[in-house]
């Protein structure tokens, strides 16, 4: 694609602070422009939903501090021109580029405006939403509803219930994180909400919050239901940030489009990674995949600068086998690979009833997917058994 000199790089979470990283390492020495839309300089989001909210305010990231660029913190990325090379903020700056990095994440889905704009009404997405709930909790709210059983909904019921609220979780879905970590582990996992005193409600959605005097206090669901509420935690998954790429060129469903090597689809010296990019894994026969996990962030980050300096013909494809991980109630769940492609799974070691146990999931008796929850040691062994697409024999 010609000399690099130029590089922007949208996003200032963890896959647009190891592209910079990356950069660097390198032995690129061109201009860096590294554009934030939080004012904040990168910081770490595992923390958010667990030691934030009981207070430890310590989210930093190694190198998050030492950046070798041009930071350009509390501004957005509005628009691409890919002819140009241009990239416009939301401050009317325009940024030329040789080079771009797109990193620029996810944010929460959130209910119709009229319910968000309720007092005690919250998501989870930024050190600055954290810190909002944290002083909201200080405030005496023992009555917490979460709406949304996924990553985050369970870490922060886990959290919450540690302090001793009183929390109720509402899910759509059957079992939590089905999707995810399959019906077997979902089904534990709903078991050990409830061994650890949080109210799991299933199967149904949220019609409306009700409140009084401008404060949420209560939550309506699809069954006739209404759940008291003090607070309110939407946790209900993430949207891609794509809207700035309309009209660029660059091809968007659910997420940036890209090759293996992780070049945008349909233009030229652009790259994606992190929670915003989706693309063909070779290890699961080019399934179109977006992996919102802040380890797939650090991977992706990094190759995807080093591809951006090398060029399409000496690129690497990016194969890693996402491996993501959750504490819920002390508890270790881990995941790899892929469970939701399965069409057969089934326990490989442990006992499910003792919550110690492991699960692999495959597809045309090639593994693509596992659980482990409390068994690290047979995580590694079988994510790595993914990598090498073992073929193993199990059972529903």
């Amino acid at each position: 694609m010609g000399t690099i000199e130029r590089v922007v790089v949208a996003g200032a979470s963890l896959a647009g602070l190891r592209a910079v990283k990356t950069l660097r390492e390198e032995g690129y020495s061109g201009e860096i422009s590294l554009v934030g839309a939080e004012p904040h300089l990168p910081y770490n989001r595992p923390p958010l939903s667990k030691s934030v909210l009981t207070g430890d305010d310590d989210v930093a990231l190694p190198g998050g501090d030492d950046l070798d660029v041009r930071w350009l913190g509390g501004r957005r990325a509005v628009r691409l021109d890919t002819r140009a090379r241009t990239v416009g903020l939301d401050d009317g700056t325009e940024l030329p580029y040789d080079g771009l990095v797109i990193a620029t994440g996810a944010r929460p889905r959130r209910l119709p405006d009229e319910q968000m704009s309720l007092r005690g009404v919250h998501v989870l997405r930024t050190i600055d939403d954290a810190k909002a709930l944290r002083e909201a909790l200080a405030e005496g709210a023992e009555r917490v509803v979460v709406i949304g059983g996924g990553f985050i909904g369970g870490e922060v019921a886990s959290t919450l219930r540690s302090q001793g609220r009183q929390v109720t979780v509402v899910d759509a879905g059957r079992v939590p994180m089905a999707g995810a970590i399959g019906r077997q582990a979902g089904r534990w996992l709903a078991g050990h909400h409830a061994r650890h005193g949080v109210e799991l409600v299933s199967g149904v959605r949220v019609v409306a919050l009700t409140g009084e005097g401008g404060r949420v206090r209560a939550v309506r669901l699809s069954d006739g239901r209404a759940v008291p509420a003090d607070l309110v935690v939407v946790g209900m998954g993430v949207v891609p940030n794509t809207e700035w790429l309309d009209g660029s060129g660059v091809r968007v469903d659910d997420g940036v489009v890209t090759g293996a090597e992780l070049f945008a689809e349909g233009v030229s010296g652009v790259v994606a990674a992190g929670d915003v990019a989706r693309w063909p894994h070779g290890l699961f026969d080019g399934e179109l995949v977006r992996v919102e996990h802040w380890a797939n962030a650090n991977e992706q980050g990094a190759v995807a600068a080093r591809n951006l300096l090398r060029g399409v013909g000496e690129a690497e494809r990016f194969e890693a086998v996402p491996t993501l991980g959750t504490r819920v109630h002390g508890t270790r769940v881990q995941w790899a690979g892929f469970p939701r492609l399965a069409n057969e799974s089934g326990l490989v070691s442990g006992d499910i009833d003792e919550g110690k146990f492991a699960l692999a999931f495959t597809r045309e008796g090639v593994l693509v997917g596992a659980v482990a929850v409390d068994l690290p040691k047979e995580m590694i062994r079988l994510r790595k058994a993914i990598a090498a697409r073992e073929r193993l024999s199990v059972t529903i």
